[in-house]
């Protein structure tokens, strides 16, 4: 077991060096890159913080950004791939969702589309 560990040292620390995407310290970490684009006016930047704070808690190092959207618009992409569409799913994806996403995103695994949303606020 000894001389694993210290295999392990020396990948780590190569992986460091190259930069070739990984995270520093990782073994086989990806960076991860999320564009959130919403509609404004419909009131989503509330919305996006939210999700934005939930994947900084679970995820300190991945970058999350925003950019303003079409009318009803709440899209997810995780490294350029539309991982969730409110304009076609009809609701906002659940944080878990997200997530799971994110950590197959990191782990280098197949993205598939979020389908599960949590309806917008109901007006009673």
């Amino acid at each position: 077991m000894s001389s694993g560990g210290s295999n392990g040292a020396a990948v780590a620390g190569t992986e460091t060096e190259a930069g070739d995407g990984f995270v520093s310290g990782s073994g086989s970490e990806r960076r991860v890159h999320i564009m959130v684009e919403y509609c404004e006016p419909c009131g989503f930047g509330a919305t996006y913080e939210e999700l934005a704070s939930a994947v900084r808690e679970e995820y300190p190092d991945i970058e999350i950004e925003s950019r303003l959207g079409g009318t009803g618009a709440f899209e997810i992409e995780i490294n350029g791939q539309l991982v969730f569409s409110k304009l076609e799913n009809g609701g906002f994806p659940y944080e878990k969702d997200l997530i799971e996403a994110i950590r197959r995103a990191r782990n280098g695994e197949p993205l598939e589309k979020i389908t599960n949303s949590r309806p917008p606020c109901v007006i009673l």
